[in-house]
């Protein structure tokens, strides 16, 4: 999907979408776009293959969230694989605010995000993933992941990052990684400047409860926040203050309310 700036506010320019994978623009009384990826597949499992990509026009403010929580279901062969490519203009904004990913028992998901920002372009990202689903007393203890983020600000790298699980216990437990966790979230955030990071970073770490396991630091102009808790409700707590913080709005969209 592509946007356009019109009358002042953000609006879809051009949509393709084909298979499983559907997107839909609620109404909102903001100026910004608020676009709802949706695999109608229900999951993901091996040999899967799904293709994201958006643009954000100059000066435009795009949303993106997910209907419900992506689920990485038991693989008996080939990883699943999710690819999604995100372009914002000079002076726009990206909300890339997906809910979460749950894995299954046995899973694989490959996931791979790449950002292309533009001078003066900004951004907030989250992926978060619970092992397992709370409610059923699961912990996925098997279950893959592999994810891939590279964030570009005209061609030149500004944030990478490769995340694996391989279903090891000493991942699972090990008092520098998991350390008996079933969620974990990244929170990145490029801001307009190297100052602007800092002043939200320091706020930030003001905000966050000593007894939870959840920091924040910045370098030039990136702010990464890292959490990891029990569930994912706890987990929830966590990091919807920081996420309402830094998005362009102030706000969360609908769907992420609980």
């Amino acid at each position: 999907m592509r946007t356009k700036q019109a009358d002042g506010r953000t609006r879809l320019d051009t949509l393709f979408q084909e298979g499983c994978g559907k997107i839909r623009l609620p109404n909102t009384h903001s100026e910004s776009l608020e676009a709802v990826f949706i695999n109608t597949a229900g999951g993901i499992t091996g040999g899967d293959h799904l293709q994201w990509g958006a643009e954000v026009a100059e000066g435009g403010h795009l949303v993106v969230t997910t209907q419900a929580c992506e689920r990485s279901y038991r693989s008996t062969g080939d990883f699943g694989r999710v690819r999604t490519h995100l372009t914002v203009g000079a002076g726009a904004h990206l909300d890339w605010l997906p809910q979460e990913t749950i894995l299954f028992a046995g899973s694989k998901l490959d996931r791979q995000l790449e950002i292309d920002l533009a001078e003066n372009a900004t951004l907030t990202a989250i992926e978060a993933v619970l092992l397992g689903r709370d409610a059923m007393g699961e912990e996925a203890r098997d279950a893959m992941l592999r994810d891939s983020w590279r964030i570009r600000r005209n061609g030149r790298l500004l944030h990478a990052e490769a995340t694996a699980l391989s279903g090891q216990d000493a991942e699972r437990d090990g008092l520098s990684l998991l350390a008996g966790n079933r969620a974990f979230a990244t929170l990145l955030h490029i801001a307009a400047n190297a100052d602007r990071a800092a002043a939200l970073a320091e706020r930030l770490r003001g905000s966050f409860a000593a007894d939870r396991a959840i920091g924040a630091s910045a370098n030039g102009e990136r702010l990464v926040i890292r959490a990891m808790a029990e569930s994912g409700l706890a987990l929830r707590r966590m990091i919807v203050p920081a996420l309402i913080e830094l998005t362009g709005a102030g706000s969360l969209p609908r769907l992420w309310h609980l």
